[in-house]
């Protein structure tokens, strides 16, 4: 099988194309594989590490207001789906895989003008911009929450889950606590933003520094790379010396690995982390960005507090009380933890790669 793969401009939808071609390839070992990113998407830094070959678009997002921009918008679109018509014809996919990401619009346009078989993958409840538009010609279409179904042609569409939760779920995690200076002794309390992490958390954690002080429970603070000196200044200001409980750090490389670790979490609500935490058994204090189209990660992590899975707060709630009163209602519960691990674990999806690899499969076969 020959296959191009696209998404961009977040993990959220990189990872999920990475683990349905590690499916397809132990279904067919012969298969190959190209991914086209966008020139500024984190997929140029994500996707050649896999050995994957890899291209890439000049593209940029629509202004959700009247702007010149647009006009630019477009005219890098057309060009988009000029040059990605020509890898498309040099490379002959039996099929192209979108998964979301403006980049995506241009690779699965350009293979529908083709008449080459599509599929685009929604991980969220909210369906984004990209495959609303692409999917009246998709050929299938495969969706990671049922309260995306509304969204799109029934015919066509399918209920399939997350594929990253399959890659995550069979993950056998080697980590220890004791390669950052801590303990396998104590539950540990993981807290992190999203690759860039949060303003918004940061905050929050840096105001309840002094409770976190006094816990015995331990705490990995990730403040995502670009925030992690100013954290730090913060920190010195507000005169607080972290105790030996807990860790700071810009970011974390292996996070399956370190999540299988973890007693539980404070996150944003994306579909990649969800789809990693009901994997993996994890329970969730979820802080959903408002900042994300349709409010979708707020659904996202509705669906996860109606399971009994995780607790949330708003982000125009968030506090260092709150925050600090929802951790500790966890942390200091054992019990509770184990209850919400098992339904985390319940709506996890450990066979959603093979959902979606059927799914291309019915694609190329119509």
């Amino acid at each position: 099988m020959r296959v191009i793969l696209s998404g961009g401009g977040t993990g959220g939808h990189i990872y999920p194309a990475l683990a349905l071609s590690k499916v397809i390839k132990e279904h067919e070992p012969d298969s190959e594989f190209l991914y086209v990113g966008s020139l500024r998407g984190v997929e140029a830094n994500i996707v050649p590490k896999t050995g994957m070959a890899f291209d890439q678009l000049e593209i940029q997002g629509f202004r959700r207001s009247l702007s010149f921009d647009n006009f630019k918008t477009l005219y890098f679109f057309l060009k988009a789906v000029h040059r990605a018509k020509k890898i498309i014809r040099d490379f002959k996919p039996d099929v192209v895989i979108g998964t979301g990401g403006y980049v995506s619009g241009a690779v699965v346009y350009a293979a529908q003008a083709l008449k080459i078989p599509t599929v685009i993958h929604e991980q969220n409840s909210v369906a984004g911009i990209t495959n609303r538009f692409l999917a009246r010609k998709a050929t299938r279409i495969g969706l990671a929450f049922q309260a995306a179904e509304s969204q799109f042609p029934s015919e066509k569409t399918r209920l399939v889950g997350n594929p990253r939760a399959q890659e995550v779920a069979g993950i056998q995690s080697d980590f220890s606590w004791t390669e950052i200076g801590l303990t396998d002794n104590q539950p540990t309390l993981l807290i992190f933003g999203g690759s860039q992490g949060a303003p918004a958390i940061n905050k929050a954690v840096l105001q309840a520094m002094s409770d976190f002080n006094q816990r015995s429970y331990q705490t990995v603070i990730v403040t995502g790379p670009k925030r992690f000196d100013s954290f730090q200044t913060q920190l010195k200001e507000l005169n607080i010396t972290p105790q030996a409980q807990i860790k700071i750090l810009p970011y974390i490389d292996n996070m399956p690995a370190v999540l299988a670790k973890t007693a539980a979490i404070v996150a944003r609500a994306g579909a990649t982390s969800l789809a990693e935490i009901t994997a993996l058994g994890i329970p969730s204090i979820l802080i959903p960005s408002p900042y994300v189209t349709g409010d979708h990660q707020r659904k996202n992590a509705q669906s996860l507090v109606e399971a009994g899975a995780a607790l949330m707060i708003t982000e125009d709630q968030l506090s260092e009380q709150k925050l600090m009163a929802t951790v500790d209602q966890i942390m200091l519960d054992q019990t509770m933890r184990a209850d919400m691990a098992k339904k985390a674990a319940a709506i996890g999806e450990p066979q959603a790669g093979e959902a979606l690899y059927r799914l291309v499969l019915d694609a190329m076969a119509e």
